[in-house]
């Protein structure tokens, strides 16, 4: 797929919606960071290693698109989550950048954009250096041991933006293929509540307000 929009063009195009995005916000309520229940399973070597290969691919999150069309519909979710983002993040470059990688892991990992902000919404509050009762760390809650079975074994690269979401992206994503496609109990296992229906119908109340129909 190939970029439409010229640079130029499109920074105009993001520079206008997100201003007019400034002008109102949907807030949402805070909450604390509950999460870290992700249980350390042994993972068979080629799952491992598909694992680490999804992580250690450093692409920069900068999405492209099949033409014009589908470049100003992404310009206009990033204004609309911009407004509904900036009480969270009042910093509109922090805010940029943030929903981009969003965008871009969720895709990658072939998830649904607007689950995984609802996701992030429950684990964390959006906020970056949340940490959990249980030591899991960031916006998508990651256990540290992660890092050992699938990373560099350093926890504290879990507090950086891209990492802490494609690590989130990269195992819900390793948790469906487990689950067979079933997105409820990926959820409950990505919580370790696995068959329980209070973290999933959180997630699935709070992906509500991620929805864009554009």
């Amino acid at each position: 797929m190939t970029t439409s929009l010229p640079d130029s063009r499109r920074r105009t195009v993001l520079t206008a919606l997100l201003a007019g995005s400034l002008c109102g916000g949907l807030g949402v309520s805070v909450r604390a960071a509950h999460a870290g229940g992700q249980l350390e399973e042994a993972l068979v070597d080629s799952v491992r290693l598909a694992l680490s290969a999804a992580i250690r691919r450093a692409a920069p999150p900068e999405p492209v698109f099949a033409d014009a069309t589908a470049e100003l519909h992404y310009l206009r979710w990033m204004a609309e989550m911009s407004a509904r983002l900036e009480r969270r993040m009042p910093n509109v470059l922090m805010r940029h950048e943030f929903l981009q990688t969003v965008w871009y892991e969720s895709k990658r990992a072939g998830l649904e954009t607007a689950m995984v902000l609802g996701l992030i919404q429950v684990e964390s509050g959006f906020r970056k250096h949340a940490i959990s009762s249980a030591g899991a760390r960031g916006y998508m809650q990651i256990m540290p041991f992660w890092t050992r079975v699938i990373g560099d074994g350093d926890p504290a690269t879990l507090f950086h933006m891209q990492t802490n979401l494609r690590f989130g992206n990269v195992i819900l994503r390793h948790y469906l293929d487990r689950e067979k496609g079933d997105l409820f109990l990926a959820l409950g296992r990505y919580n370790g509540s696995r068959g329980r229906a209070t973290y999933p119908n959180a997630v699935f109340a709070a992906q509500r307000n991620w929805g864009f129909a554009g």
